[in-house]
């Protein structure tokens, strides 16, 4: 099958929607799919081996865009063309919600975020029309959420629905001579301490600023913790990442933990894998809950690290043996967390070997296979 996977961002561009499709398009090419992928074109030179990108789109999203992906289905033979939609991605823009419309083959679309934009509550019934529009101008959507998958089905009524969740965009392979020790030294890390991690962007809704407040009351008392953020700060699709970021260095400052958090910095693949290794305990504080929509949280999970977060909006079944769970918003509830597991090694390995056991129905390989059902269903 000729499948065409259109992004809103991709390699080496930041952000976990291009980095999901770069690896989905690596899993649909190894069972065999020849694999295209149209995207932005600050993504230059992303081609590999069974996986052809198009890098031409320009800001915004438009017409022109739309003639070029047309343009693309047609030269590449495409059967199938998948959507891979999350608001930031495109410019919070409209455009893109016309496009299964404009297309002359089978239209996928993954919804990766149903939910409003957490900095724009507000956007109104013009943005559900659009979205509606989207979901329903195409033959079949996927949802990497249960509550979306629910608004999909029970709200909106589409006939084609699926749930498919996310996997780990980031691969347990660390570089050659990895030593778990070493890299802890090497950051100033003792072994008495608890190096406490998180992975992701400095996003409003991650509830970046309630982890540094947590890591100031384990400080306070007296738990011997430092805090490792792994890799970009900022990501290139949500320009407001930039602003959040420096009230989360204002708060650091002010709270005197400038000496307990260490920046990785964006790194490579096998790099973000090794400094999870080296970590103790990954800490990711969502404001609006936790869900499998995070790939943050399948990466910690893909390698067995105990994971402390936030209440979700509903049960996640698939996954609660291996989280510890905190109010959001809440740093005294999510720094006594921490410190109960501190004061419990079996319990840290415990939660380790139960992240290891959850994660398996979230293997690529089982992605992939479920993402050509879809596309198979409409051939």
């Amino acid at each position: 099958m000729r499948i065409g996977l259109i992004t809103g961002e991709y390699p080496p561009m930041e952000g976990g929607v291009g980095a999901y499709t770069r690896v989905l398009g690596r899993a649909l090419a190894d069972l065999g799919h020849e694999i295209h992928v149209f995207t932005r074109e600050e993504a230059v030179n992303a081609s590999e081996h069974r996986v052809t990108v198009t890098s031409a789109a320009a800001r915004p999203w438009n017409r022109r865009t739309f003639r070029q992906i047309q343009d693309w289905i047609a030269r590449n033979s495409l059967d199938i063309a998948h959507i891979q939609f999350q608001t930031a991605a495109y410019d919070m823009q409209p455009a893109i919600h016309r496009l299964p419309a404009q297309l002359d083959c089978p239209v996928v679309v993954t919804f990766h975020d149903l939910r409003e934009p957490y900095l724009f509550p507000k956007a109104g019934p013009v943005r559900d029309q659009l979205m509606n529009k989207l979901a329903m101008d195409a033959q079949a959507v996927i949802a990497i959420d249960r509550t979306d998958e629910r608004v999909l089905v029970d709200e909106w009524q589409h006939p084609n629905v699926s749930w498919i969740p996310i996997g780990s965009n980031i691969a347990t392979r660390t570089p050659p001579g990895f030593d778990r020790e070493g890299w802890r030294q090497e950051m100033g890390v003792q072994d008495f301490e608890l190096l406490l991690s998180y992975f992701g962007f400095l996003n409003e809704s991650k509830g970046v600023l309630i982890l540094i407040r947590a890591l100031a009351n384990l400080v306070g008392d007296n738990v011997p913790a430092k805090l490792l953020m792994i890799g970009g700060r900022s990501g290139a699709s949500d320009p407001t990442n930039a602003e959040y970021g420096a009230k989360v260095d204002a708060l650091i400052d002010d709270l005197g933990m400038a000496d307990r958090v260490i920046w990785t910095g964006f790194v490579s693949d096998e790099d973000v894998s090794a400094y999870l290794y080296t970590s103790d305990v990954t800490v990711l504080p969502y404001l609006d809950g936790v869900s499998l929509r995070r790939g943050s949280l399948m990466a910690a999970l893909a390698h067995g690290r105990p994971v402390v977060t936030t209440y979700p909006i509903e049960p996640i079944h698939e996954i609660e043996e291996a989280l510890v769970l905190a109010q959001a918003g809440n740093p005294h509830d999510l720094s006594e967390a921490i410190k109960r597991l501190w004061i419990n090694f079996l319990r840290l390995r415990q939660l380790g070997r139960a992240a290891e056991r959850v994660i398996e129905p979230f293997m690529w390989p089982v992605i992939a296979e479920q993402t050509v059902a879809v596309y198979e269903s409409l051939s």
